[in-house]
């Protein structure tokens, strides 16, 4: 069953796949009138999924071919020392807020842990009051539901996905605004395609492009055109995969560029590109310690270009250590904005350092963390423009990254003074930064506009843990789905708030053989209760996914859906739980999601 087009709002008319020539960044700065002052730039913001420090050829891969990032990195500001948080959900928070991603709730990438609390002031939402157009294309995955949806946080348009990664790339089932829509072609693609469109939509005023494209996150999908020319380089299917990917980002990237070009719109247009972590497998990443969810040097230094023709003088090297913490306030910076009021921003404004005036820059530390959901202080780092302490299996390291890049000798027994101040410095951030706790940030129901929300069983929070119930792979990533469900005492359970009263509607996406119809289900929220019997199987056909290597991932199905019933619920927050009271087979079947639908009655 194809959802696409299954909601209320109208999708953007399909776009077709037309693959430009992609003209070098320098040409064009070199070529074009110097940019009027009065007005406020154009933003575009373009983050890749997992691609390493190491996966450009002007960082010196022997494979890899890049010349459209070259050419954007010459054309304007390398930032040599940037640094990001070890995982994706993390460093996404930190772009759009200015703050490290502790401070917003953000603490994992799935089970709903990377939602980021709505309270947040975001980048698009500060830009959008000051009238800026804003869309984002592309991978949120900072909360799925409206308010945490992108169009609950400052953004006009939305298409993407909001989970923490697709399971196919072709021809893919997006979201525009919370409709689903068929992508058409190769997801890179066709989201350049929707963010093209937007470009010139928008042309006559300023506006906030944000792209965070999903690839080259795996599952490993590529056009054969740029896996052949990376296969006949003897390269194994994996890397090969990686590579082509990075070949089809830059070559996209190009099209935007050339877009901003053909419109006049380069000297109006900040351009930022990074990456959101160190590369996903083990691959050439310039000699660094560390992959992606490391805290080590190569899990959270990433490449990052900053691209403003006229203002950011081409070749400018940017030494200084900077962070995703300080895109907000120098994007806000260049567009004569304030930052919000009553918001502690975390990072800094580079833009001194961007256009070659800063006189006196101050020395800072910044932090890195990943423990996952349970959010402990024992894997950390601390960098200073020389030293990078780490703190990880109960005990710190330090290393000297100019001497030491590779992180190879460990100075902690021959300078106890500065591990001992990098630790307290370390000590007191944590706790400033996780204040406020972790709490589960609840689902909203009932937002005007937003009458139907689904609650991905990958959100859920499964009871007893480990027991009597499961997901198909341990960690519950993006997509995955409750299976093995064989005791009654086992249930699933989702963070709810009712904002606004009414009758809602309860219904399942479910697999179930023959042998297990019969189980009788019950969705419980707060004190009320309705009860259902799965009498009907449905086998959820798997979908043909190209994939170059196995993954790792689930795979895309098509699933059933059957209704439960209906419940009158008044405002507040609640637990939402999904209950097995009669299991006659050997388990329920399988759960993707619960669906609920705010509905009017007569």
């Amino acid at each position: 069953m194809d959802l696409a087009g299954t909601a209320l709002r109208r999708p953007l008319p399909s776009l077709s796949y037309v693959l430009l020539i992609p003209l070098l960044w320098l040409t064009t700065s070199l070529a074009a009138d110097s940019p009027g002052r009065e007005a406020r730039p154009n933003i575009l913001l373009i983050v890749t999924d997992d691609q390493g420090w190491g996966d450009l050829s002007s960082h010196g891969n022997p494979y890899v071919q890049t010349p459209v990032l070259d050419g954007l990195r010459r054309a304007g500001a390398t930032l040599e020392r940037f640094f990001v948080q070890p995982v994706c959900a993390p460093t996404r928070a930190e772009l759009l807020t200015g703050r490290y991603y502790l401070r917003t709730g953000v603490h994992g990438v799935t089970r709903g842990y990377e939602r980021m609390r709505a309270s947040e002031v975001t980048l698009a939402e500060v830009l959008q009051a000051h009238g800026y157009a804003t869309g984002c294309f592309g991978k949120w995955h900072n909360g799925a539901q409206y308010p945490h949806h992108p169009n609950g946080q400052g953004f006009d348009e939305f298409v993407g996905f909001c989970g923490g990664h697709l399971n196919n790339y072709f021809s893919p089932l997006l979201e525009h605004n919370g409709v689903l829509i068929r992508a058409d072609g190769y997801v890179a693609d066709a989201l350049t395609d929707h963010a093209i469109a937007f470009i010139r939509q928008n042309r006559d005023r300023p506006f906030f492009c944000y792209l965070p494209y999903n690839t080259p996150h795996s599952p490993f999908q590529v056009p054969d055109r740029f896996f052949g020319r990376y296969r006949q380089l003897g390269l194994d299917p994996t890397l090969a995969t990686i590579y082509a990917m990075c070949a089809n980002l830059d070559a996209n990237i190009g099209r935007l560029l050339q877009t901003l070009r053909d419109l006049g719109l380069e000297r109006r247009t900040l351009v930022i590109f990074l990456s959101d972590n160190g590369p996903n497998t083990r691959r050439y990443n310039g000699g660094m310690l560390g992959r992606k969810g490391s805290v080590d040097e190569g899990g959270v230094r990433v490449p990052c270009f900053m691209a403003w023709p006229g203002v950011i003088r081409p070749g400018t090297i940017v030494r200084r250590i900077a962070s995703a913490i300080d895109v907000m306030p120098t994007v806000l910076d260049f567009a004569g904005i304030d930052p919000p009021a009553g918001v502690r921003l975390d990072g800094l404004s580079l833009r001194p350092l961007l256009e070659g005036t800063a006189r006196h820059w101050p020395d800072r530390f910044l932090f890195q963390h990943w423990s996952g959901a349970r959010v402990r202080p024992d894997r950390g780092a601390v960098r200073t423009e020389r030293y990078r302490a780490v703190f990880r299996r109960g005990r710190w390291q330090l290393y000297d990254l100019v001497q030491d890049p590779s992180q190879t000798i460990d100075l902690a027994e021959t300078k106890p003074d500065l591990l001992r101040r990098l630790r307290e410095a370390y000590r007191e951030w944590f706790h400033d930064v996780t204040t406020k706790g972790f709490d589960p940030i609840p689902v909203h129901l009932g937002h005007p506009g937003w009458d139907t929300v689904h609650l991905p069983a990958h959100e859920a929070t499964l009871e007893p843990a480990g027991r009597g119930i499961r997901y198909v792979m341990r960690q519950g990533w993006a997509n995955d789905w409750i299976a093995e469900w064989t005791d009654t005492n086992a249930y699933a359970w989702w963070p709810v708030r009712v904002v606004r009263g009414g009758t809602y509607e309860f219904a399942l996406q479910y697999a179930c053989s023959a042998d297990d119809v019969g189980a009788k289900l019950a969705v419980r929220v707060g004190e009320k209760e309705i009860t259902a019997r799965l009498t009907r199987p449905f086998e959820a056909r798997r979908v043909p996914s190209p994939d170059r290597v196995p993954r790792r991932e689930v795979y895309e199905r098509v699933w059933g859906q059957w209704t439960v019933g209906q419940l009158r619920l008044e405002p507040g927050t609640y637990r939402l739980e999904l209950r097995a009271l009669h299991i006659p087979g050997r388990s329920v079947g399988e759960i993707k999601a619960v669906i609920v639908r705010r509905v009017e009655l007569p």
